[in-house]
């Protein structure tokens, strides 16, 4: 058994001065207690008691590069010296501007932020402002961000949420004040008459409808085909802004996106986590005459800590890494992604076990379920969780690092002998699951 006794002490002893001993509550979902690391490099995580994991989480995705990757580190390191924050602008923002430009779908224009909390939120508000309306449509299981406004229907439990044909949207936390339930829509996702349904209960009244293009958060959901064409036609003909949140998808799933895998192209569209290989950087893309509200009509966006020097050369270093022969690395991960995903899946059937692998090769996520994977957040409530949570304590105990969704990140640095590592680990928990 592995030992988490530093892990243990020094949690114990976070809690007296740090709120909850944690600085974001999705760090508690760890056993025994939310772990303490060192250090990363590559595919690998070393903690305080000395274990080293082959890490799947890579930060819940920003790592695309995997931890401390060297191109970028040097190019930080290079402006460390420069300065941090001017409260003016400065040449990489431009240059990492026109890149953006250049390589996302749909993207006239950008501005930057710090977190995709907060890009959910600029891109809310230009929707609002935008349209003269003040309701957004989102859908249950999708994750955009933990403010009042956006922590809606994100992982409520079927007796709070209403009927499947039309959802109550739940606040996701104490706190969060009723009024704000007034201007928010839910759907089911991947039912297109829901939408439309959804559209006909609030004519004239829905700004903009917002989803994850790839339910990440609610199950590694791929979209059914058609499914975000339609969406984004009905936008177009209700008078709604189609806003794409790539927070997770934006150069994971592509190096132009979900919007540039699956030949979509939303009006506004939100991307962080990877853009910097693990630097804070958000942004909002999309339209210049939507975008331009932020100047024309005064809309306000603010932020001490945008655009800031060091996220700027962490993005651009990313980039030249990302671009590098055309995207050729993206080749490599899907080729990597893809045999790990039909690895265990096959390992599964070997101990016959319930176990269905969905996703992209970049991200994924594993269910235990005697039926197909799910193609809605209800129906991966329904998997069995106690399972899943036993396969994630039994990975654990072989040094393979997920998170207790058993969702699976992979990046660069998870090269074929990491994946054969990986899939062997796999076999030894697997077993104990029998």
């Amino acid at each position: 058994m592995r030992s988490y006794a530093q892990s243990i002490a020094l949690y114990d002893r976070t809690r007296k001065h740090l709120a909850g001993g944690v600085s974001s509550n999705v760090r508690y979902a760890s056993t025994p207690v939310p772990l303490f690391f060192v250090r990363g490099e590559g595919a690998r995580l070393y903690d305080v008691d000395g274990n080293v994991h082959i890490d799947y989480m890579l930060g819940n995705g920003p790592a695309i590069l995997g931890h401390a990757p060297r191109p970028v580190i040097d190019a930080v390191a290079r402006t460390l010296c420069d300065g941090q924050v001017y409260a003016a602008q400065h040449p990489r923002e431009t240059e990492l501007a026109e890149r953006l430009c250049r390589l996302l779908p749909g993207a006239e224009v950008v501005r930057f932020a710090t977190s995709g909390t907060e890009a959910v939120l600029m891109a809310m508000r230009l929707a609002r402002a935008f349209t003269g309306r003040s309701k957004i449509l989102k859908f249950e299981g999708h994750y955009h961000g933990w403010s009042d406004q956006a922590y809606i229907s994100a992982r409520p439990s079927l007796n709070e949420a209403g009927p499947a044909e039309a959802p109550v949207p739940v606040a996701g936390s104490p706190g969060i004040p009723a009024s704000v339930l007034d201007d928010v829509v839910v759907a089911g996702w991947n039912d297109l008459d829901a939408v439309l349904a959804a559209f006909e209960r609030h004519p004239g009244e829905i700004a903009g409808v917002i989803m994850e293009p790839v339910m990440v958060n609610g199950g590694a959901v791929v979209a059914a085909d058609g499914y975000l064409a339609g969406v984004r036609d009905l936008c177009r003909d209700k008078g709604a802004l189609f806003i794409c949140d790539e927070v997770i998808t934006g150069f994971r799933a592509g190096l132009r996106g979900a919007q540039g895998r699956f030949g979509v192209t939303a009006d506004l569209a939100i991307f962080a986590k990877a853009v910097a290989a693990g630097f804070p950087l958000a942004l909002v893309a999309g339209r210049r005459e939507v975008m331009d509200t932020l100047a024309d009509k005064g809309v306000m966006h603010g932020g001490t800590y945008n655009g800031n020097v060091q996220s700027m050369a962490a993005a651009l270093a990313a980039l030249d890494e990302l671009e590098r022969d055309d995207g050729a690395v993206y080749g490599a991960l899907e080729e990597r992604g893809t045999r790990l995903m039909r690895g265990l899946a096959t390992i599964a059937v070997e101990h016959g076990l319930p176990l269905q692998v969905q996703g992209l090769p970049g991200i994924f996520q594993t269910f235990f379920t005697a039926g197909p994977g799910p193609s809605n957040y209800r129906e991966a409530l329904g998997c069995d969780r106690d399972r899943a949570l036993a396969f994630h304590a039994a990975l654990q105990e072989e040094g393979i690092r997920i998170n207790q969704q058993a969702k699976w990140f992979l990046s660069t640095a998870h090269d074929d002998a990491v994946i054969d590592e990986t899939l062997e680990a796999a076999d030894r928990a697997m077993a104990t699951l029998t």
